[in-house]
């Protein structure tokens, strides 16, 4: 059976109509945005959830729209049999009777203040190209050289400081009908420039932008601005009463960006693997936006998109890879031991509960726990799993990790971050307790190292037996080897020396949860290397002086003991 393609990176209302992709309905976010006349409305959602398709959509809607030759476009073919065309006359009476100004920062990233400021020139300059057939008009005759000017990128600092409200002026001057402005990824440049530090640049810029063309713009009807974080009223919107924000928080607009349970499930049997569904329950469910589920659209499409061509197909993290992970870096590089108790937890499927403050600026984020805590819950790394308000009016989140793919990018960052900082650590005193023998050294060279991790609490032998061959597979003169076949079972570990002169080891490891049993624990490994002769492959590779060492864990604590042969 023939299945429509699905949308894998197609944020184009109008392409992905006409070419016959999957689409999943949310023209009724159109009604709801008619119908609460919010003057600047800014939805901060997090990446991949569906910002740059929804602002497409309203550009298709409302648009009284021209190609560059001056010749009209009727879009209304484009929402035939969708939502919106059920609303009702007085809905449609908006449809195509609008100007529109759309402008994306999502590609302005760059390494210094200039090219990121070219970048946005770059974006106005195109949208100022795109109306071009209005100078035809007369009654532009007196804009007509600062349009051409800043169209060609020829027009200085304080032109583009106001370049969005006299585009606006132009267009409610040739359509006599007031202006509809959409910006997306709006913070994008404001987070770059803060990584790249010069954001006291790039806000005073996007500050005197947004102030000229959202605040005193007398030909605004209305805009939409999309992104990930509220930037605070102080930092960017200053004195802007006319700004509505909903966040994940409002139960407002809940459902129009990322995907419900009912529309995955309607997916799910459009394609034949309705048994899938709970796979994708488990790895892409879990945020809440509002009062309402909603699942990761950009994974639940290229899961289903990979499904379709083998249907044993493995989920996996289509996010991780989306947007920067350096929020997850960052956090573990400044977590003290109260914070990584933190991450475990919710590594391991538990909550925490912080403050939330809706209104940080990129400068304040590292400037606090608390701060980074919101900002990983307002990018989709977590969720709300509860609220409640405390004595002081503060509202306070129960916050959790929302699903299995976020879990794993958690597992899969932190790890590999940690083993980087392993090959960084000096290793000299934990290789010498091992090779010298000297068990309350080792004891304590290893049992700092498990407080310095993050780590899950069903740590498995697995988990351990990773981490000691790693830290011991460095060491000069001698190799590691896991899991070797000998006797009459399965060894950990074997620690061979180069030279067969020298002393060789074998490594068993035991878990207990009662912190009582660690010891009997590791007297069971040294007893089990014995009684399955896991010496013998030592004895048959020329090895005749060697020790045992049984190591066993409890969390984060262990007990090592050793038996010489």
């Amino acid at each position: 059976m023939d299945y429509k393609p699905l949308p894998v990176g197609v944020d184009d209302f109008e392409k992905l109509l006409t070419r016959g992709y999957y689409f999943i309905d949310k023209t009724w976010f159109i009604k709801e945005l008619i119908d609460k006349k919010g003057d600047v409305n800014l939805f901060t959602r997090p990446r991949r959830f569906g910002k740059t398709l929804n602002l497409s959509m309203l550009q298709y809607f409302f648009e009284n729209m021209y190609t560059e030759a001056g010749i009209k476009q009727d879009n209304a073919y484009l929402f035939e049999d969708k939502k919106i065309m059920r609303a009702g006359e007085s809905y449609l009476a908006h449809m195509g009777k609008y100007p529109v100004i759309k402008l994306t920062f999502k590609d302005t990233k760059q390494p210094d203040f200039e090219l990121a400021y070219c970048a946005i020139k770059r974006q106005i300059a195109g949208e100022y190209l795109r109306h071009k057939f209005i100078l035809q008009d007369e009654r532009l005759a007196d804009e007509k050289e600062e349009y051409l000017s800043i169209m060609r990128r020829k027009a200085g600092r304080d032109s583009y400081n106001h370049a969005i409200a006299f585009l606006s002026h132009c267009l409610e001057k040739y359509y006599e009908k007031r202006v509809i402005i959409l910006i997306d990824e709006y913070d994008v440049p404001l987070e770059n420039a803060f990584t790249e530090k010069f954001y006291e640049e790039m806000i005073c810029f996007i500050r005197t932008l947004f102030e000229s063309s959202l605040k005193t713009n007398k030909s605004l009807e209305f805009a939409v601005i999309t992104g990930c974080l509220r930037i605070s009223k102080e930092s960017i919107f200053t004195g802007m009463n006319n700004l509505k924000t909903i966040s994940i928080l409002d139960e407002k607009y809940s459902e129009h960006f990322g995907f419900t349970e009912g529309e995955v499930k309607k997916m799910c049997e459009d394609y034949g693997l309705l048994h899938k569904y709970d796979t994708f329950r488990d790895w892409y469910n879990g945020y809440v936006f509002g009062n309402t589920n909603v699942y990761n659209p950009w994974s639940v499409i290229q899961f289903m998109d990979d499904l379709t061509e083998n249907e044993n197909w493995l989920p996996r993290s289509y996010w991780a890879n989306t947007s920067s992970n350096s929020i997850v870096r960052r956090l573990i590089e400044m977590a003290d031991d109260s914070v990584k108790g933190e991450l475990e937890n919710l590594i391991n499927g538990g909550t925490i509960e912080k403050p939330v403050h809706e209104d940080i600026t990129y400068g304040e984020v590292y400037e606090s726990m608390d701060n980074l805590w919101n900002f990983m819950f307002f990018t989709g790394y977590l969720k709300k799993a509860g609220e409640r308000e405390g004595e002081d009016d503060t509202r306070y989140l129960t916050l959790m990790i929302p699903n299995r793919e976020v879990r794993y990018i958690f597992r899969e960052k932190i790890m590999d971050w940690f083993e980087k900082r392993m090959k960084e650590r000096d290793l000299t005193g934990l290789h010498t307790a091992f090779v010298n023998k000297d068990t309350v050294r080792l004891e304590e060279e290893l049992t700092d190292i498990l407080y310095e991790t993050i780590s899950s609490f069903d740590e498995s032998e697995n988990y351990y037996h990773g981490l000691v061959a790693g830290l011991l597979s460095g060491m000069k003169g001698y190799r590691t080897k896991s899991n070797r076949e000998s006797g009459k079972g399965r060894c950990d570990l074997f620690v061979k020396p180069v030279s067969r002169r020298k002393e060789a080891f074998i490594v068993e490891f035991k878990t207990t949860k009662k912190i009582k049993e660690i010891e009997a624990r590791a007297e069971e490994a040294l007893c089990q290397i014995e009684e399955k002769r896991y010496a013998l492959e030592l004895e048959e590779d020329g090895y005749d002086i060697f020790s045992s060492y049984g190591i066993a864990f409890c969390g984060k604590d262990c007990c090592i003991r050793l038996r010489q042969h």
